[in-house]
């Protein structure tokens, strides 16, 4: 029998919340079979920080971004900062461009500073060859705006990203599937409201989902209202196994195969096909 093997692919293990305990986190999610975890990471500083966690651990994989929160801070570093940060470390890996996009729910950072830091790192991905991780709260009318914008512009790949924590309608999924973005599902859709989600993924196509925790945040139930960590993420996948009629080792096949295509590493193995991790 093959082994089930589950690919986290949002997760913030960087996060002071793990500073007492990682290594045993790591060991619970490989005792439940998720044998990557992708780090997106929220400013500079905590791209640095996903970097280094990556180099220490195999299992790891990174990306590097500026979350909307932190959108005004962007431009402390030019984009050449953000090209040279990755040049440094593809092979940590860095995967990914991300979260990058737009949160109007708390305005941390002014609106105009979040479209000016999406804009940006949407050039960043396509300059650099790598997908990107959109993190869209509220701001669904401009994100689609600016990413349409993009597209006409060149900027986005056939299979251009992901939408993390992808909670809008089924409408809105159309739009986005049809740019070529895959849709991430976290732990809210074990919820008993998640109705709009669940509809959601019963009409994503099976080859455009992904699975991830968000960790430490959006714990699924049974443990909503704990720290969340990667080895809950069977959790999420035997949902989505409900709603698709397959078995749990299926969604997890199916779902690692797409993290593993969109993020370009070689299945079964844990290096990537754009930047082979080495000496780690």
């Amino acid at each position: 029998m093959a082994v089930t093997s589950w690919f986290d692919s949002h997760a913030h293990l960087q996060d002071e919340a793990y500073n007492p305990d990682r290594d045993a986190v790591l060991e619970r999610a490989r005792l439940q079979g998720v044998h990557r975890v992708l780090l997106p990471s929220s400013s500079y500083a905590d791209a640095n920080l996903a970097i280094a966690l990556a180099r220490q651990d195999e299992r790891l994989l990174c990306a590097v971004g500026c979350h909307p929160h932190e959108a005004a801070a962007f431009f402390d570093q030019t984009p050449d900062d953000w090209q040279a940060l990755v040049a440094a470390n593809r092979q940590a890996p860095i995967v990914a461009i991300g979260e990058i996009g737009l949160d109007y729910h708390y305005d941390f950072s002014p609106r105009e500073s979040q479209r000016k830091a999406f804009w940006s790192q949407l050039e960043l991905s396509h300059a650099l060859g790598l997908p990107v991780i959109i993190h869209e709260r509220e701001a669904t009318a401009d994100c689609l705006h600016l990413l349409e914008k993009a597209q006409a512009a060149g900027l986005l790949a056939p299979e251009p990203g992901v939408f993390h924590c992808f909670s809008g309608s089924v409408e809105t999924a159309r739009l986005v599937l049809a740019m070529g973005f895959c849709l991430g599902f976290d732990g809210p859709v074990t919820f008993k409201n998640a109705k709009k989600a669940l509809a959601v993924i019963e009409a994503c196509p099976h080859d455009r989902l992904l699975l991830e925790t968000d960790s430490p945040y959006l714990t699924p139930v049974p443990f909503r209202g704990q720290r969340n960590e990667p080895g809950h993420l069977p959790l999420i996948g035997a949902r989505v196994a409900q709603l698709w009629q397959l078995t749990v080792e299926a969604v997890a096949e199916i779902s690692t195969a797409n993290a593993c295509r969109l993020f370009r590493v070689k299945p079964g193995d844990e290096s990537t096909e754009t930047a082979p991790r080495t000496g780690c």
